[in-house]
């Protein structure tokens, strides 16, 4: 059902890092503010420095990234090489990682350095409108990415219609994605069939259904009228 989310090198996580703390390195990049000759500064304003500061926020951003990849602290420790005790110290604000520390973090998470701390992200909102999405034809299998192509992305949405009679990829080469993927898929109009893993599941307008991605499988349509319906691909530790 299209590609699913898409798997990023560790990049510049990989490379030595000096052993010098987040917090002051990322401050180094912000623009200095000069105040007016006898202004003085509110007492509930931040300082300036930590205005937009990526480190401030890198503790419940780890936790966040962690949570929706389904990674327990001993997961991250064991995909990184840091501690759980020290993630859980990080993730709590009470301490702030070196840069060494950072990078490896990253790489647990499958991302760069830069796109733990938003350093290469110029906006947070990405529209997509109707008339620029990716979209593409297989048969009678239309489907068309909701979701741009973001750096770091854990999960992609797709709109999908099945012509009567089609179905999403042959029986003989099912779709299959990373381990441990997970899709939901909702059926807005018509009927569908699931079938993963050799086992068959009808599904009626309304319903949804919610399986390992990593299994064979494909969608059938053995109705009378087009089908559309929604499917989510989400990457991450699949949990027993």
């Amino acid at each position: 059902m299209g590609p699913g989310p898409r798997r990023l090198t560790q990049g510049a996580a990989e490379k030595t890092m000096p052993n010098t703390i987040v917090r002051d390195n990322v401050q180094t990049m912000a623009p200095t503010v000069t105040k007016p000759p006898g202004a003085t500064a509110s007492p509930s304003s931040p300082p300036a420095s930590h205005l937009n500061d990526p480190a401030a926020s890198v503790g419940p951003r780890i936790r966040a990234l962690r949570d929706a990849m389904g990674f327990s602290l001993r997961d991250l420790a064991e995909r990184s090489g840091v501690s759980a005790p020290m993630l859980s110290q990080v993730e709590r604000g009470e301490t702030s990682p070196t840069l060494a520390v950072a990078g490896k973090i990253a790489a647990g998470l499958e991302l760069t350095l830069s796109q733990l701390l938003r350093l290469d992200e110029g906006q947070h909102v990405v529209l997509s409108r109707a008339a620029d999405r990716r979209r593409s034809e297989r048969g009678g299998h239309r489907f068309e990415e909701l979701t741009p192509p973001l750096p770091g992305q854990r999960a992609d949405v797709s709109l999908h219609v099945l012509d009567p009679g089609a179905t999403t990829g042959g029986r003989a080469d099912p779709p299959m994605h990373e381990p441990g993927s997970r899709e939901t898929a909702v059926v807005l109009a018509g009927t569908l069939v699931l079938v993963v893993d050799g086992a068959r599941h009808e599904l009626q307008e309304g319903d949804s259904v919610t399986f390992d991605a990593d299994l064979p499988h494909h969608f059938e349509n053995e109705g009378e009228e087009a089908t559309r319906f929604l499917a989510v691909i989400a990457a991450g530790l699949r949990r027993s």
